[in-house]
């Protein structure tokens, strides 16, 4: 069984200077508990790696308002404007992934893989800096995986064995970063008892600890 946290509990394991992925697609599917815990807790210097940076009065986004961001790993940051502004002033160090790239580097660390080879960016400042390579008369960019020390997802309904399903679209970069972090904390709709084996999308053994949002 995996143990059930409050959010007050789950954000307090999170040291200043932490690296952690956050699940959601702007707010679809986004732990939103979880990250007011964060903002509640004013946790510090962090490393955010996530699909984008929210709007500015919302989830992700009030993280990078209250300035608790120092570096922003991501792919789209044009719905909060709080974030260019930061970039631009040199107050957050903001590394801009194309969104397949992204999430396929997430993937290779979840897969134990030594990284991935994309077309995307070649010829382009994506390419710059990164080793690159020729198969078949075609040129590939190398990309590192991408590691962190806690997840934060986002799940519909979670059981007591931390299976977790997902409904519609909230799913999204939730299941990929269960399985590339140190610690993943999930935020659960409900909890229930056992989920049907159909229905699970991410199975319990990669998650470290549930937040129930009613509870939290």
């Amino acid at each position: 069984m995996r143990e059930v946290l409050t959010a007050k509990e789950a954000i307090r394991l999170i040291d200043d200077g932490s690296t952690i992925m956050i699940g959601g697609f702007l707010s679809c599917g986004a732990p939103d508990i979880l990250i007011d815990e964060l903002v509640r807790q004013n946790k510090k210097d962090l490393t955010v790696i996530s699909n984008d940076t929210s709007f500015p009065d919302a989830d992700k986004g009030k993280l990078i308002v209250n300035k608790q961001v120092k570096k922003i790993i991501t792919s789209h940051i044009g719905t909060n404007p709080e974030t260019g502004k930061q970039m631009y002033t040199g107050e957050l160090d903001v590394e801009l992934v194309p969104m397949g790239t992204l999430i396929e580097r997430i993937r290779a660390k979840g897969a134990g893989l030594g990284g991935v080879l994309t077309p995307t960016g070649v010829g382009t400042v994506i390419e710059d800096g990164k080793r690159t390579m020729e198969i078949d008369g075609k040129k590939f960019i190398y990309e590192k995986p991408i590691s962190a020390d806690f997840s934060l997802i986002y799940g519909t309904r979670v059981d007591k064995h931390g299976n977790v399903s997902y409904f519609g679209t909230t799913r999204n970069l939730n299941t990929i970063m269960a399985t590339a972090a140190e610690t993943v904390i999930v935020q659960a709709d409900e909890m229930v008892d056992c989920i049907d084996p159909n229905e699970v999308i991410i199975p319990g053994l990669f998650i470290d600890y549930v937040v129930v949002k009613e509870q939290g």
